[in-house]
C-alpha cells in the first residue's frame, strides 16, 4: 500500500500504479478499492483520462509508515547477524514464529 501511495503521490494512471508497484492487475483493483474506501487515495477524471492521486490522509500514512520502517532499521542496524530478530516461516498452513537467522 505505501508504495501505491508514493506512485500516485503526484497523481498516476492505473496502469502506472500497477506497474511501478508490482502488482497484478486483480491485486491492484483490491487495494484501490480498499484505499479509495479508507480515503487514502482518490480518483480525479481529466478530461478522458482517470488518475489516482494519494490523498492528505494518505500522505499521513506513508509518513508513519516510513518512521515505523526507519526505527525497525535502526534497530537491526546495530549488528543484523545478532541473531535477535524475529521471523515468520511457513510451513504449509500454518505461519511460525520463531527467533534467530534462518540460511
Amino acid at each position: 500500500m505505501a508504495e501505491m501511495l508514493e506512485v500516485a503521490l503526484d497523481g498516476a494512471l492505473k496502469t502506472q500504479v500497477m506497474y511501478r508497484a508490482n502488482l497484478s492487475f486483480a491485486q491492484l483493483n483490491q487495494y484501490l478499492k480498499i484505499m479509495i474506501d479508507l480515503k487514502l487515495m482518490e480518483v480525479v477524471k481529466n478530461s478522458e483520462r482517470t488518475v489516482y492521486k494519494t490523498t492528505q490522509k494518505g500522505m499521513r500514512y506513508l509518513q508513519s509508515y516510513r518512521e515505523i520502517r526507519d526505527l525497525l532499521k535502526k534497530e537491526s542496524n546495530g549488528n543484523p547477524n545478532n541473531g535477535n530478530g524475529v521471523y515468520l516461516v511457513k510451513r504449509g498452513s500454518q505461519v511460525i514464529c520463531s527467533k534467530g537467522p534462518f540460511y
